[in-house]
């Protein structure tokens, strides 16, 4: 089964927030939390928070304990502009820039971790094709 958590409009870019996603992507659940407790990024603390809510959402709808689950997928996609009073900086050759305050949306999804599924092979393509 898939639990899924999700943090949306997330006040950082979404450039800084996917090498902190693609260092949790594959490890089991207990293990990423461990490994962001040690990471200096703005990114860590925000998608820790993230893993232990798509837990706690394995918990309550499929009874699945933590030791059990693995982050298939952690993902920053880019959110919107935050605009609110937009403001300006000096550019180049006096023109105006404004100022980009990004933001993004953090997606976490927990799988129970089984052992993988065989491939079956296909009946003709192996053995004794005749032409």
């Amino acid at each position: 089964m898939e639990f899924k958590a999700i943090l949306r409009y997330a006040p950082m870019s979404a450039s800084k927030a996917r090498p902190v996603a693609a260092l949790v992507r594959g490890l089991s659940a207990t293990a990423a939390l461990e490994t962001l407790e040690f990471v200096p990024r703005r990114a860590a603390p925000m998608l820790k928070k993230l893993i232990r809510s798509a837990i706690a959402n394995a918990g309550q709808v499929g009874g699945v304990e933590a030791a059990q689950l693995r982050v298939k997928e952690a993902v920053a996609d880019c959110g919107p502009l935050k605009q609110g009073r937009l403001r300006f900086r000096p550019g180049p050759r006096g023109r105006a820039c404004p100022i980009r305050k990004r933001s993004c949306h953090l997606t976490v999804v927990l799988e129970t971790a089984e052992a993988p599924a065989r491939k079956r092979a296909r009946r003709g393509a192996v053995a004794g094709k005749e032409s």
